[in-house]
C-alpha cells in the first residue's frame, strides 16, 4: 500500500502542481477533501479553485519532490519549491491521509527562504 500510495502523490504533485492541469484533482482528490490549511477551504472544489488562481498569477509555481515517507494510509512529502531563477523560495512539508487510492486529507508546514 505504501509504494502504491507514494505513487499517487508523485502523479498528484506531476499533474496538479508541476503541470498546473487543475482538472487533474478529480483523478487525484477526494470530493470531501478535509484540508487543514486554514488559507484553503474545504473539498476538492476549493483546492481546484485557490490553485487556479495561484497558478495564473505564478505560471513559474512549481514543487521539487525531495523526500517521500508513507506509512500504512498516511503520506509525508518534503518538497521545495524552486523559482524561475531556480532558488528555492519555500520550504514544504505535505502531510496526507489516503483512501481508497486518493487524497482523503491535508496537513502542512511551510518554511519561507528569505
Amino acid at each position: 500500500m505504501e509504494e502504491k500510495n507514494k505513487e499517487v502523490i508523485r502523479q498528484f504533485y506531476r499533474d496538479f502542481f508541476n503541470a498546473h492541469i487543475v482538472e487533474s484533482a478529480d483523478r487525484y482528490v477526494k470530493e470531501d477533501y478535509i484540508q487543514h490549511n486554514p488559507g484553503v477551504d474545504q473539498g476538492r472544489e476549493a483546492l481546484k479553485s485557490a490553485f487556479a488562481e495561484k497558478f495564473e498569477a505564478h505560471p513559474e509555481f512549481r514543487l521539487d519532490i525531495q523526500m517521500l515517507i508513507a506509512e500504512n494510509d498516511m503520506v509525508a512529502v518534503y518538497l521545495k519549491n524552486i523559482g524561475a531563477d531556480g532558488e528555492t523560495k519555500c520550504r514544504v512539508v505535505d502531510i496526507y491521509r489516503l483512501e481508497d487510492g486518493m487524497l482523503a486529507e491535508h496537513w502542512d508546514v511551510l518554511q519561507p527562504c528569505e
